[in-house]
């Protein structure tokens, strides 16, 4: 696939492209243009010897300390050196392809001064599959993600490691390997390169677009239950939502009655021989807790796009061709859009959204396993005493629901001052993200679970079939996890299902007639 970066247009579902490998990338020429232009400003400053924050003096505490013109390349080098303090695994490839291509899209922005043959060289790092070796931590998010970012720009001087073809090699040889020759940085390019949030916004955007599948499953893994328990379809009545007026509340509704429709199993138990009066919250709320989440994702969608085309570079460059009307002519400019709170509060929302979106779906495990809520055998087995079905099915789904509470904890929250107290106030962006990806993951776990637990209660409803997105939903997992007539090792269905989540999810939209 071809993604054109302009620093400007941007688009998540991009990102995920790049993330999976494959893509090629190409410079815009107008965005070219406003590089060129930057540097040339970058090259004016450091030529006159002004005393000019990031292109001509120390870095953090260390600004007021003048660098000397022969030393300006040595500077660059000695900042990657420094910063490149990140410890623990490495970034997932898919992460690093991500934040590569969020890196040069920032720097096509023509904001950073960076020179167009370095920015050229990115690229085609992302293009030849050359991953630097990026370790997930030793990010505040203030500088931005400087740590994570510099062991991805010491690849491109040669230094550090990265991944070709799956063999990891020292960052010389992999560009060797790769036809590609490294950099020697000029003024101003060292704190270009590690400047940014484009580390935690990586992490974050790809969690953000498992999430929202996570989010559709939810409702079909919620329509699923509803069935299987022979819960009540009215809570799912369009004037209920309609008067309180929550948007995601009405969405989820609308999904779970266009799921629910035509249903034997709901019209079998219709009538005064109905004994069930209400049913419980994780039936009943549904609409409420689910609709909460699809509210929190959309927030963290507008963040996250926003941010994938921002400029958070300090200083910043300002070149005429850019034309801003409050900064007359050319300018170099120390600002704070490298800070991560508006990725950090949002990506902490995320992880707070899916562990409610878990949260529930592990209530409503129970209400299938448990016979005296159910009606159904104890654990859904067959010959149960002999066989214990999906007892362990329940307690994994909880332990991973009590594990996504304790990193639903805000990371935001939890500043620690450093460089000396100049940096005295920090996100934890990418400590946010990382919280958020596994809770994502978490979740996708626990609604496999509530999936593969529901399909076994329908089959002991059959003959009576079920709403027709429910239908569809239960004959795709059917189609390769046959029901449970004995005990099995559940960790293979488990993890089966939780393959097909985008299957699943197709069929049972497309039985229900939704988008």
């Amino acid at each position: 696939m071809r993604i054109v970066i302009d620093g400007n247009s941007l688009k998540l579902e991009q990102v995920a492209q790049a993330a999976a490998g494959g893509a090629h990338v190409e410079i815009a020429p107008a965005a070219r243009e406003r590089v060129r232009a930057a540097r040339r400003l970058v090259d004016r400053i450091a030529e006159s010897g002004v005393p000019t924050y990031g292109v001509n003096t120390g870095f953090g505490t260390l600004a007021e300390v003048p660098i000397a013109r022969p030393d300006l390349r040595k500077l660059q080098r000695n900042l990657l050196h420094s910063h490149a303090a990140g410890v623990g695994i490495p970034l997932p490839p898919q992460a690093v392809r991500a934040l590569m291509l969020l890196r040069a899209n920032v720097l096509a922005g023509g904001y950073s001064g960076i020179r167009e043959s370095t920015l050229d060289l990115l690229v085609a790092l992302l293009e030849r599959d050359v991953i630097p070796v990026v370790p997930e931590k030793g990010s505040v998010g203030a500088s931005g993600d400087l740590a994570p970012l510099a062991h991805l720009a010491l690849v491109l001087i040669g230094e550090g490691e990265a991944f070709i073809r799956g063999e990891r090699l020292p960052g010389r040889e992999a560009l060797r390997r790769a036809g590609l020759e490294p950099v020697v940085l000029e003024a101003k390019e060292g704190l270009a390169l590690v400047n940014g949030t484009q580390a935690m916004e990586a992490v974050g955007a790809l969690a953000l677009l498992e999430a929202e599948q996570v989010l559709r499953i939810a409702s079909v893994a919620c329509a699923m239950t509803v069935e299987g328990l022979k819960g009540s379809h009215r809570p799912f009545l369009a004037a209920i939502h309609r008067v309180r007026g929550q948007r995601g509340q009405m969405e989820v509704a609308a999904e779970l009655r266009a799921l629910l429709a035509e249903s034997e199993i709901e019209r079998s138990h219709q009538g005064p021989e109905c004994d069930k009066v209400q049913d419980p919250y994780s039936l009943r709320c549904a609409p409420q807790v689910h609709g909460a989440a699809n509210d929190a994702l959309r927030f963290v969608r507008e963040v996250l796009s926003i941010e994938a085309n921002a400029a958070t570079d300090n200083p910043l460059v300002f070149a005429e061709a850019q034309d801003q009307p409050d900064l007359p002519g050319d300018q170099v400019v120390s600002g704070g859009n490298f800070h991560g709170q508006p990725l950090s509060q949002a990506l902490d929302l995320l992880a707070i959204a899916c562990a409610q979106l878990q949260a529930i779906s592990e209530r409503r495990v129970e209400q299938l396993v448990n016979p005296s809520l159910s009606g159904l055998p104890p654990f859904l087995a067959q010959d149960s005493g002999l066989n214990s079905g999906f007892m362990i099915a329940q307690v994994t789904a909880a332990a991973l629901c009590a594990e996504s509470k304790v990193l639903a904890h805000p990371a935001c929250v939890d500043t620690i001052p450093s460089s000396a107290g100049r940096e005295d106030h920090v996100s934890m962006g990418m400590t946010a993200a990382l919280k958020a990806r596994t809770v994502v993951e978490n979740a996708r776990s626990g609604l496999a679970i509530e999936l593969l637990v529901a399909a076994q209660a329908l089959d002991l409803r059959l003959p009576l079939q079920p709403g027709v997105g429910v239908q569809a939903a239960y004959r795709a997992i059917r189609s390769r996890v046959p029901h449970m007539s004995e005990d099995r090792e559940l960790h293979r269905d488990i993890a089966a299902v939780r393959e097909m989540l985008p299957e699943i999810d197709e069929a049972a939209r497309r039985g229900a007639g939704l988008p």
